[in-house]
């Protein structure tokens, strides 16, 4: 076949929400049944065109591939599954005659009344979340290419060319977890020379609706953290590129690496007959010197530069950029330009947010203005350097600007961070502390939630009605307390043993903290999604980081007036903040997480001061940021773990201190749990049916852990039964005297009939296993 040219410029993809959010009220519209399956598409169809149309007008071509097709309803995962009909075994009913619609996907992505959701992990290093695939030796593959053939027809009517994207063959099956019932062994990966037809059969049905070029990410192959070793994950783009490339029948081939370097991988895809590569230069490089055969490999393919950070929002270095791509044109003649990572990472629009200060807002750089990047660049390739001096000069002043200004650098934040010891990380050995917190006294297999409870209505209208002035102070600060002590009885109903505020006064867990704190700033538009119908707006840490004034203090005491049962102060910790947050890019991350633990640590002496006798310090991110790479892991839990360490190093013996982890793979970093020294850890268990005590219970961890059961990101509400049989498991490998009983997160997007049927089924099934244990 005769590949046609690859544009100069594109993105990996584009933030799929809506600007205002549009998709996500339209989804929950649909499952809350307020709007029917036809308005639902009308609505998703408007959206593909908004994006189509705003990314032709931001500068790139309506007709040369540049715009990819990325919309997704629910996550490219799901998608993926459904297009090549992985449907695990308990789900098999879904599977139609022409294979699993969109009420099936949601099934999949939400559980229904009898089976649980997939389970859900962390994208690679990022905070977007994906539902993983259940892949077993019996699973019929079959191509089901309706929405994406759909979406080339839809473009090609409007006047476009667009490029389909989907998840990669080799990235499918290595994100993949052996089904329920697998033989001792199986990997997932084991199945592609039986899913590779399938992944032909999709191209050939694009190229047949007019699609020139296709996109398959293939993220895995910058990953050496994935269960299957790194030689098995080489072989299988080998094998996947070389069976899918040889199809005449097919769209050109672009394979794209985010989130990191391709490393080895590099020479395989140099190799293969896929027509362009895409590379991560903002997290990895092209190595100086390549074997003579990938460097010959590498001239004949277009390689696509990822120049333009697509993880953060800082405007950058654009020079720089534009170096980092024209230096590639010494191993290709055809170069493109193009986004690091696909913008899902991202906020839409910087003229959005009116309400930043002007000078910060000069810095940035979302979605939109990183399409504007892409082109600006694109440009000076095709046309010479001196053709976009201006823009270059631009964005190298406002990066001169941004490292002057006040408050990026505060002497009196450095100088506490210099003067710290290594007995500011360490608290007294963890069998003093269980001795001193005796005191608490609370039964064997403790019950407590993570933190929050549901945000009603009535809680963000209070909040609301404050922004807008049409509440004062005092009257919020009423509204807040009213709900704190219906928190506080509901649970002492309930019977839990320790008990949460409920967190009405937060927004958000990183965000409150952000409003909060010197250094930061937040924005009003600045969506981003973190998994289905769920968005987060992270904060801005644009300098260094101080705590003005106590910030949880005052709601914590009131509640824990209310009660004999003691009372958790929450705090989030320091690797979650910045992993929630934009954070500046200046200086190591290690460093900023120093600056927001010792932050944390003068909030952790107030609260024992104001009688909280159990603090919670949230790391649900600690995994989260692991790096993709081998050699760079060490480095990243000395300063992750350090940070936790510090925050909490200055906690008496007394005082019990918790954490919380939540959805991802733990096995990688049980060290680094243990290293966090909290005397209880409460972590994500319930949706992936108790694997994670296995690992636990191998690894000789010695603290007190609540292994999660009850999934709160399903609106199903579990049975009594179900919990017991979760907690039963957990006690066969783990001591009774070590064990808490928590859901697997906190309950702020869950309602309150559903939590509270949840929580008496919780509360249940411990007294039961208690009861059961004592007899």
């Amino acid at each position: 076949m005769t590949a046609a040219t690859f544009p100069h410029g594109t993105v990996l993809g584009y933030p799929r929400i809506g600007r205002r959010r549009e998709l996500k009220r339209a989804v929950e519209a649909y499952w809350s049944g307020a709007i029917d399956a036809a308005e639902l598409a009308a609505r998703a169809a408007d959206l593909r065109t908004a994006t189509r149309e705003r990314l032709a007008e931001l500068g790139l071509g309506r007709t040369d591939s540049s715009i990819p097709e990325t919309f997704s309803h629910y996550d490219q995962v799901l998608d993926a599954i459904v297009a090549t009909g992985a449907v695990p075994p308990r789900f098999e009913h879904l599977r139609g005659a022409g294979g699993v619609d969109l009420d099936g996907a949601f099934t999949l992505a939400r559980g229904d009344g009898v089976d649980a959701p997939l389970e859900m992990t962390k994208w690679f290093d990022t905070n977007y979340h994906y539902l993983v695939p259940e892949i077993a030796p019996e699973t019929v593959f079959a191509a089901r290419s309706d929405d994406l053939v759909a979406h080339v027809v839809e473009a090609r009517a409007a006047g476009f060319v667009t490029r389909p994207v989907l998840v990669g063959p080799v990235s499918l099956l290595l994100l993949a977890k052996p089904a329920d019932g697998a033989p001792a062994g199986f990997r997932p990966i084991d199945r592609l020379g039986d899913l590779l037809p399938v992944y032909a059969r999709l191209l050939a049905d694009l190229r047949a609706a007019g699609a020139e070029w296709v996109q398959l990410d293939e993220p895995a192959l910058v990953s050496e953290s994935l269960p299957d070793s790194r030689e098995r994950a080489l072989v299988a783009a080998a094998e996947a590129y070389d069976v899918l490339g040889a199809a005449d029948d097919r769209p050109a081939i672009f394979v794209a690496a985010p989130y990191g370097e391709l490393g080895d991988a590099l020479a395989v895809l140099a190799a293969s007959p896929a027509e362009a590569i895409g590379l991560d230069l903002v997290r990895g490089a092209v190595p100086d010197l390549l074997d003579p055969a990938t460097e010959e490999a590498l001239a004949a393919k277009t390689l696509v530069a990822g120049v333009v950070d697509g993880r953060n929002i800082w405007r950058g270095d654009l020079a720089a950029a534009f170096d980092r791509a024209d230096a590639l044109r010494s191993r290709s003649a055809s170069v493109a330009v193009s986004t690091s990572t696909s913008l899902q990472h991202v906020p839409h629009d910087v003229d959005d947010e009116t309400a930043l200060d002007a000078r910060l807002r000069s810095w940035l750089a979302f979605a939109d203005q990183k399409v504007g990047q892409v082109a600006v660049l694109a440009r000076g390739l095709a046309e010479g350097r001196a053709a976009i001096s201006d823009e270059l000069d631009a964005a190298s002043r406002a990066l001169a600007d941004r490292a002057a200004a006040p408050g990026v650098r505060e002497p009196a934040v450095r100088a506490r961070v210099a003067a710290l010891s290594s007995a500011d990380f360490a608290r007294v050995g963890y069998g003093a502390r269980v001795e001193a917190q005796a005191s608490l006294g609370l039964p064997e297999l403790p019950t407590t939630t993570i933190g929050s409870f549901p945000q009603t209505s009535e809680i963000r209208r209070a909040r609301a009605h404050l922004a807008g002035g049409e509440l004062d102070d005092d009257g919020y600060r009423a509204a807040m307390r009213g709900e704190i002590e219906r928190v506080i009885r509901l649970q002492e109903e309930l019977g839990l043993d320790v008990l949460v505020h409920g967190e009405p006064e937060r927004n958000d867990m990183v965000q409150y903290f952000a409003e909060l704190l010197d250094g930061f700033a937040v924005t009003e538009h600045g969506w981003v999604q973190s998994y289905g119908s769920r968005c987060t707006r992270p904060s801005i840490l644009w300098g260094d980081v101080s705590r003005p004034a106590p910030m949880t203090v005052e709601w914590s005491a009131y509640a824990q007036s209310l009660t004999e049962k003691p009372v958790k102060g929450m705090l989030t910790g320091p690797v979650t903040i910045l992993a929630w947050s934009f954070v500046r890019d200046d200086q190591p991350l290690g460093d900023t997480a120093t600056q927001v633990a010792l932050a944390l640590r003068d909030e952790v002496a107030d609260l024992e001061r104001a009688g909280i006798r159990v603090i919670q310090v949230d790391e649900p991110a600690l995994r989260e940021l692991l790096p993709l790479r081998r050699a760079d892991q060490p480095a990243y839990l000395d300063w992750s773990v350090g940070a936790f360490r510090l925050a909490t190093g200055g906690a008496a013996p007394d005082t019990q201190v918790h954490t919380h982890l939540c959805y991802s793979e733990f096995g990688a970093i049980i060290d680094a749990i243990r290293g966090l020294d909290a005397d209880v850890t409460s972590i994500e268990a319930a949706r992936s049916r108790m694997e994670v005590v296995d690992d636990l219970a191998s690894s000789g961890f010695d603290h007190g852990i609540g292994p999660g059961v009850y999934d709160i990101h399903s609106p199903r509400v579990p049975s009594a039964e179900e919990v017991r049989s979760l907690l039963e498991r957990a006690v066969a490998e783990i001591p009774a005297t070590r064990l808490w009983v928590n859901p697997d997160c906190g309950l702020k997007t869950r309602g309150y009939d559903e939590t509270v049927a949840s929580l008496r089924h919780v509360v249940e099934a411990a007294r039961e296993v208690r009861a059961a244990l004592a007899g």
